[in-house]
């Protein structure tokens, strides 16, 4: 069964090739929207769209460089709903060791790359559309060494906040996930990365981590909700608080 309000409606969906990102575009796929998915690597491109419905639409664009997202953008031409997953691995380190060039790098993505996108991509909003942002819940509860990535939540928290009021009636939200099982974390050895899994699951009050289809539904709501605009919806398993 289809859903009303996303039926028909066309999707952009940054970072969708994968993870969170890709969870959210079969989703609302299955109900039946239009989706356009952006990576910065073809193969995953092609990937997404092998799990895609036909007609789906996808591009390899590097979203950290100004001028091919605003190729990108006017390329597209006009859609419904705009949705930010883009980040590339984590490379944490505690302060001493940071490495201000790496630093750079991140706030690139997925801070400057999420304003760009942004900038951008809603001049072809429809009425009643959306733009939907992704931030993290190390900017609530810092772990050590993540002194880089809390502080570009924070950043993104705040940017969610402006754009709902300048953008208005464009409603802009933000989904704050807590530890999800995605490539988020591919850079860690296997072992080392199940360990974790297990040991923060058992800690939450859900008793495990979440999957990226946890996260899809957080999507799907904000574009669902016609008068939510300026929040930041936290999915973490209750991480914030114990």
């Amino acid at each position: 069964m289809k859903d009303e309000v996303l039926a028909g409606k066309r999707i952009v969906l940054l970072g969708g090739t994968s993870g969170v990102g890709l969870a959210t575009a079969i989703a609302a796929a299955q109900e039946g929207a239009q989706v356009v998915v952006v990576s910065s690597r073809q193969q995953r491109v092609d990937g997404a769209l092998a799990a895609l419905p036909k007609g789906s639409e996808g591009y390899a664009v590097d979203l950290a460089d100004e001028q091919q997202v605003e190729i990108l953008f006017n390329k597209i031409g006009k859609f419904d709903h705009l949705v930010f997953t883009a980040g590339e691995t984590l490379q944490l380190s505690e302060l001493p060791d940071v490495k201000m060039d790496v630093a750079k790098q991140f706030f690139g993505l997925r801070y400057w790359g999420a304003l760009m996108a942004v900038k951008y991509g809603s001049p072809n909003i429809r009425k009643n559309g959306s733009i939907t942002l992704t931030t993290g819940t190390v900017g609530l509860r810092p772990w050590k060494g993540w002194t880089v990535a809390a502080s570009i939540t924070g950043a993104v928290d705040a940017l969610t906040r402006a754009l709902a009021v300048e953008l208005a009636p464009i409603r802009v939200n933000a989904v704050c996930p807590g530890v999800v099982k995605t490539e988020l974390w591919g850079n860690m050895p296997e072992a080392d990365r199940e360990a974790l899994y297990t040991n923060v699951g058992a800690k939450l009050l859900t008793g495990r981590v979440g999957e990226a289809e946890d996260l899809a539904e957080a999507y799907l709501y904000l574009i669902r909700g016609n008068y939510t605009t300026g929040q930041v919806i936290v999915v973490d398993g209750g991480g914030v608080l114990v």
